[in-house]
C-alpha cells in the first residue's frame, strides 16, 4: 500500500513539474499569438489610423465588405495562392531529390550537404538582394542576363516584366527553401530500415521500384509534414516581394501579406489592414485543414 501511495505522489509530483516547465511556452504563446490575434479581429471593426491614435471610429464590418470589394487585395490573393500552387511541390520534389542524392554514403558528401543546406544560414533579404543582382536585365550588370547573351539570346526582364517577375521570386524562393525541407527528408531516409532494400534487391527490384514501394510508404508521414510546412511559409511570402520588386510591377508580386504591409504601415489604414489580416487568417487555416484532410486520406 506504502508502496502504491509512493508511486502516485511520484506520478504527480512528475505532472506538476511538466506544467511548471510548459508554463513558460503557453505564456509566450498567448502573448505574441493569442492576444495579437485578439487584437487583430477587435482592431478590424474600426476605422484607425496609425498616426492618429486617438482618432478611432467603430464602423462594424464596413472593413470587410470594402476588402472583398477591393480589386487589388483579390490581385494580391491571387498572387499568394498562384505563388504557393508552384512552389510547394517544385521545392519538395526538389529538397527530395537532393535528400536522396545526399544520403549515400561517398567521400566528400558532407560537403554537399553543408552546400545545399546553406542558403537556409543566410538572411532572406540578403539572398533577395544578391538575386535582384543576378536578375538584372542589363547584361554588364545581372549574371543571368550576360550568361544569355553569350549564348546570342535576348535579354530578359525578369523582375521588371509582370509575366515573369513572379516566376523568377518561385525560382528563387524554391532554390533557398529546399536545403531546410532536404536535412527532414534526409532524416527519414535514415530511418528506413536498409532491409527493405536488402531483401527488395534479392527479389530482382530495381531502383525505381524500390523508390516506388519502399522510400515513399516510408516517407509518407514526413511527405505530409513537408508539404504543410512549405505551404503555411509560402503562403507568408513577403521579402522576397518586398526587397526584390516592391510589389510590382503592375502588382503581379503583391502578396497578401505585402498587401497588409502597405495598407497598415504605409498608408495608415491599420483598422482594414486587421480586416485583411483576419480573413487571411481564416484562409491559412481552411487550406491547412483540406491539406491535412486530403493527405491523411487512404
Amino acid at each position: 500500500m506504502a508502496k502504491t501511495n509512493k508511486l502516485s505522489a511520484r506520478k504527480k509530483d512528475e505532472r506538476v513539474a511538466a506544467y511548471i516547465f510548459t508554463i513558460p511556452a503557453i505564456a509566450l504563446l498567448v502573448a505574441f499569438l493569442v492576444v495579437p490575434m485578439i487584437y487583430t479581429v477587435y482592431y478590424s471593426v474600426f476605422k484607425y489610423q496609425v498616426m492618429r491614435p486617438n482618432d478611432i471610429t467603430f464602423i462594424g464590418l464596413n472593413n470587410y465588405t470594402k476588402l472583398f470589394k477591393d480589386a487589388e487585395f483579390w490581385k494580391a490573393l491571387r498572387n499568394t495562392f498562384y505563388f504557393t500552387i508552384i512552389v510547394v511541390p517544385v521545392q519538395c520534389v526538389l529538397a527530395l531529390a537532393l535528400a536522396l542524392l545526399v544520403s549515400k554514403r561517398f567521400k566528400g558528401v558532407s560537403v554537399f550537404r553543408t552546400m545545399y543546406f546553406s542558403p537556409q544560414l543566410t538572411s532572406m533579404v540578403v539572398i533577395s538582394v544578391l538575386w535582384t543582382v543576378l536578375y538584372n536585365s542589363n547584361p554588364n550588370t545581372g549574371l543571368i542576363n550576360s550568361i544569355l547573351v553569350g549564348f546570342g539570346l535576348q535579354p530578359i526582364n525578369f523582375l521588371t516584366n509582370a509575366k515573369t517577375a513572379m516566376n523568377a521570386i518561385i525560382f528563387m524562393s524554391a532554390w533557398q527553401g529546399a536545403g531546410y525541407q532536404m536535412m527532414i527528408f534526409l532524416a527519414g531516409l535514415q530511418g528506413i530500415p536498409k532491409e527493405q532494400y536488402e531483401a527488395s534487391s534479392v527479389d530482382g527490384a530495381n531502383k525505381w521500384q524500390q523508390f516506388w514501394n519502399i522510400t515513399i510508404p516510408n516517407l509518407k508521414g514526413t511527405i505530409k509534414y513537408v508539404i504543410m510546412i512549405t505551404m503555411i511559409q509560402a503562403m507568408k511570402l513577403f521579402t522576397q516581394p518586398y526587397v526584390m520588386t516592391q510589389g510590382g510591377p503592375k502588382n503581379a508580386t503583391k502578396t497578401m501579406v505585402y498587401y497588409i504591409y502597405t495598407q497598415g504601415f504605409q498608408k495608415g489604414n491599420f483598422g482594414y489592414a486587421c480586416s485583411v489580416a483576419a480573413v487571411f487568417f481564416v484562409i491559412v487555416v481552411a487550406m491547412s485543414l483540406i491539406l491535412q484532410k486530403i493527405t491523411n486520406a487512404d
